[in-house]
């Protein structure tokens, strides 16, 4: 059964919903902005550095996807306007960004965009890595707002517009 908790009383345009996808062809390569993309269960996002084990942490701690929230993206660009344009295109290095929900709500759940289900894994921190691809700053702009890896549970397409379905909290 899928729910929208605690999203249930809300219009269907108030829906969290993913707004943009992300991929890199591997480490230190520029973000690349898609309209959709396919996720593959327990490897991440077709032709995505994390996907293809080309990423800066493939060997320690890669995520099979990194996920960002528009308001965390807000908090950083107020914390450092000169990032502004940066990270309104894909200077945060996250694969996906949702609008209506804040990440840390999707701590311990299963969620659906477009037909895949993904689970929530862990916060991503920035490191100094996002300071040498993006330039100073940006990673103690983020700071604790720099989103969450994910895993993929369900193969599936997602689209910008789908909406952010909590499944169930486990």
């Amino acid at each position: 059964m899928i729910f929208k908790w605690p999203f249930f009383h809300r219009k269907p345009s108030l829906l969290p919903k993913l707004t943009e996808i992300y991929v890199a062809t591997s480490a230190g390569k520029a973000m690349h902005a898609v309209n959709s993309i396919n996720a593959i269960k327990g490897k991440g996002l077709e032709g995505d550095r994390y996907y293809l084990q080309t990423g800066f942490w493939k060997s320690i701690e890669a995520c099979q996807v990194t996920l960002i929230s528009e308001d965390e993206i807000s908090k950083a660009q107020h914390k450092n306007p000169d990032l502004y344009e940066q990270l309104e295109h894909g200077g945060h290095r996250r694969n996906l960004v949702i609008q209506g929900l804040k990440t840390k709500s999707l701590e311990g759940t299963r969620f659906r965009i477009g037909t895949a289900v993904f689970s929530y894994q862990k916060p991503r921190p920035p490191c100094g890595y996002l300071d040498k691809i993006e330039g100073k700053g940006m990673s103690s702009s983020l700071a604790r707002n720099s989103g969450a890896c994910i895993l993929v549970i369900e193969s599936g397409l997602l689209s910008i517009g789908d909406f952010v379905e909590i499944i169930d909290k486990h």
